[in-house]
């Protein structure tokens, strides 16, 4: 294995759920730096065997910046691996504009993000005809601020499937926003909380029931928030279906023609 960096996305959590190309890095890297307040550690322990590892936890981004500095310059191979896809919430691209400026090359390996594996955990289609077609992944501002133009209150207006991550610990603020918006009390509300890990927790409540069914469970991190009416299509009986399969609907690897 060349001497580069590969920011990897360790998947949301179970050991299977990396990539098989996240996988192979792994089993060859000379050195890994792993987001240990997120990255399961046996993710690390049972791919990486022959690795110098280093959690990122407590490190500064310079200190991370050195130790892939320090390996490249002898020829070392550096997995830096994050949780989910790195490229949402993952922090990389000062990591990816430093190491521009230090001439150093890097490749980048996609990852399942957590909120694909809360909808697996959930079965549930986040996109389904004429109830939604758009998901929105976001968050609501805490110590990260987010653009005026994005504050909750104001994309809830869309009354899309919405993917929040990052916020369950101010669970009532996303409701009050939420509630400036397209949804009303009754709106349905799902949270999963280390989805795919051997402890994974599922509620199932209405936006009006959200706040209180969080803090029975103990949940205060490490859990997404999912909002929008495509979670009540199973139960209320989904009436439109999708086009693709239906007999009769053509398309370039089906034609139909009426007799």
């Amino acid at each position: 294995m060349a001497a580069r960096v590969s920011f990897v996305g360790a998947g949301p959590g179970a050991t299977d759920l990396i990539t098989i190309r996240g996988a192979r890095l792994l089993r060859h890297a000379d050195v890994v730096i792993f987001a240990g307040s997120l990255v399961d550690r046996k993710l690390v322990q049972l791919y990486a065997t022959r690795a110098d590892i280093f959690d990122s936890a407590g490190m500064t981004l310079t200190e991370v910046l050195s130790v892939m500095m320090d390996a490249v310059a002898s020829g070392r191979s550096v997995v830096r691996l994050h949780t989910g896809d790195p490229s949402i919430y993952g922090a990389i691209q000062e990591q990816m504009e430093a190491l521009d400026r230090l001439e150093i090359d890097y490749q980048i390996v996609p990852g399942v993000t957590s909120a694909f594996a809360a909808a697996a955990a959930l079965k549930q289609e986040l996109t389904l005809p004429e109830v939604s077609q758009t998901v929105i992944i976001t968050r609501i501002e805490g110590r990260t601020p987010v653009p005026e133009r994005e504050q909750l209150s104001a994309i809830a207006r869309l009354g899309a499937t919405m993917v929040i991550y990052l916020s369950v610990g101010m669970v009532e603020k996303v409701v009050e926003q939420l509630l400036q918006g397209a949804y009303t009390i009754a709106t349905p509300a799902a949270v999963v909380c280390r989805a795919s890990w051997d402890d994974e927790l599922i509620i199932h409540c209405t936006l009006a029931e959200l706040a209180e069914k969080v803090h029975e469970a103990g949940i205060d991190r490490q859990a997404l928030i999912i909002v929008g009416d495509v979670l009540a299509a199973r139960r209320e009986g989904l009436k439109a279906k999708s086009l693709l399969y239906d007999s009769g609907f053509s398309h370039g690897f089906r034609d139909v023609r009426v007799a």
